[in-house]
Parts: structure tokens; sequence; C-alpha cells
């Protein structure tokens, strides 16, 4: 019988000085870096397929510059540096992830390790989302072949899904008076027939 205390002080000094989560432990932290400088407008959302084989807008289209630096999103090598039917691509590999950016004209090459922040070449008006104005088409992708997912590249600068938070106000929020009719005599619309 003398744990019961033990336990019971234990409780309530968890309760009284709280439990603090790691410093470390942000997950909604961003880890990465906006591929275009200064911080872009999104001019086309992240809207996923789906299935893999269904429409979508599998990543978003940012505003930018014809000639504009796209710098990559998080460190990483480059997994390919070239045209894919016709259009400049990069894609930067990030262990089981991978991140695309087009239409860009490669600076770097395939192989080469690059940071987050570092230029992976230029952007470029021809073939963009947007024509005829420039925007980055950037994507974000988990996993190979199949069992691949495409994700919201947002989310790795702090810019996905939206959050609702609670709304914290200095004033009660008004009551409602009960519900009248707003007319005193109502009639249905077929009334006049009988």
């Amino acid at each position: 019988m003398r744990l019961l205390p033990t336990v019971m002080l234990a409780v309530l000094l968890t309760v009284l000085l709280g439990v603090r989560a790691p410093a470390g432990a942000a997950p909604d932290e961003p880890e990465g870096v906006w591929p275009l400088d200064p911080e872009p407008d999104v001019v086309r959302h992240f809207e996923p397929p789906p299935n893999p084989y269904a429409a979508g807008h599998r990543g978003v289209d940012l505003a930018g510059s014809p000639g504009q630096s796209v710098r990559a999103a998080l460190s990483g090598t480059v997994g390919f540096a070239g045209s894919i039917g016709g259009k400049p691509v990069v894609t930067v590999l990030h262990g089981g992830r991978r991140t695309t950016y087009e239409p860009v004209v490669a600076s770097v090459e395939r192989g080469q390790a690059v940071a987050a922040g570092d230029v992976l070449g230029h952007l470029v008006v021809a073939d963009s989302h947007c024509f005829p104005a420039a925007c980055l088409h950037w994507g974000l992708v988990d996993g190979e072949g199949d069992a691949r997912t495409y994700l919201d590249p947002l989310s790795l600068v702090g810019g996905g899904p939206v959050r609702l938070l609670p709304l914290w106000r200095d004033d009660p929020v008004t009551l409602r008076l009960p519900w009248s009719p707003p007319l005193s005599r109502w009639r249905r619309p077929v009334d006049w027939v009988a």
C-alpha cells in the first residue's frame, strides 16, 4: 500500500510541473529554403491526384522572372540535370525523397553534391506552366516507382496545409437571440391557387 502514495505524488508533480518536449522536437519547423529568392507568390497550389494515374497538380507553381536563379530547397545530390520531353529539368535526391525543378536550365551536373540554397540553374520562360510569364514548377516526391507519393513541397518551407488555430478574443462572443420568422404571415407560393 506504500506504492499508491508514491504513484500519486509522481502524477501530481507531472501535472503541476508539466512535461516539456525535447528542444529538437518541433516536427512542424520548416526544414528547407525557398527555391526562389525573394520568397515568391504561389501561382498554383499542390493538388494531389486521388490515385497515381489520375489527373492532378503534383507540385506548386511559384512566380518568378526569366533568368532568375533557382536554388536547392534541401541539401542533396543532383540526380538529373537535362531535358525531359524538351523541357529543362533538375532533380535533387535527398535520401528517399527528391525535389524537382522545371523549367530550369541547369548549372549543375548529375552526381554533384549541393547544399540547401545552392544555385541549381536559371528559370526560363519556354515550357513554363504560366506561359507567357515565368514560373517555377517545384515538386516533392517520396519513394520510387509504384511506391512513390507526391507531397506538397510548401511543407519544406512552412507553407503547407492551413491549420486552423483557436480564435482568441478580448470580448466575449455576443449571444444569439431566438429565431423568429421574418414575416408575420407567411404563405406558400401555391397558396394563391387554392
